[in-house]
């Protein structure tokens, strides 16, 4: 199984490159990345999330079918935007209320190497927001005021929240 990094690991703060060839080896990830995001009971995960710096991410929200999203770009969002609390996988135990567009226009190519454009809202456009942050070497936390965002490092103490 693959293993999920952790701040302060720098693979989370780098751009992450384009995926250049969709073949069984990124079908392969994508299946490793989809177990290990549900053994830790995620929603979504982004390939530099599993140590692979990769333009990748998966999502699985319930009452809906696995996702992979090679090379995504958000081509248009909302204007009417949302808060709502966010957390994530790298950062276990630490959450935030984070305002994002409420809905999102993303193209990607899925697990063959076809092209496909999805409108997304809901949790479901939250999701690909946060995951395509990850891409771009951004967490949830660089959306908050530096202040609160320093105060909650300060506190997180990760060794509270290592699985056994």
């Amino acid at each position: 199984m693959l293993e999920i990094v952790t701040i302060p690991a720098e693979v989370l703060y780098q751009k992450a490159q384009p995926v250049n060839e969709i073949n069984g080896s990124i079908a392969e990830l994508a299946d490793n990345m989809l177990d290990a995001m549900h053994a830790a009971q995620g929603i979504g995960l982004a390939g530099p999330q599993v140590g692979k710096p990769l333009r990748l991410f998966v999502v699985h929200i319930a009452d809906d079918q696995p996702r992979l999203f090679v090379n995504p770009e958000i081509i248009g969002t909302s204007l009417e935007t949302v808060k709502l609390e966010e957390g994530c996988l790298s950062i276990p135990g630490l959450y935030a209320e984070v305002v994002r567009p409420r809905a999102v226009e993303v193209q990607a190519y899925n697990r063959r190497g076809r092209p496909f454009t999805l409108q997304a809202d809901g949790i479901l456009s939250r999701v690909i927001q946060h995951e395509i942050d990850h891409l771009n070497g951004v967490l949830f936390l660089d959306h908050l005021p530096e202040r609160k965002r320093e105060r909650m490092l300060r506190r997180y103490d990760p060794a509270e929240y290592t699985q056994s």
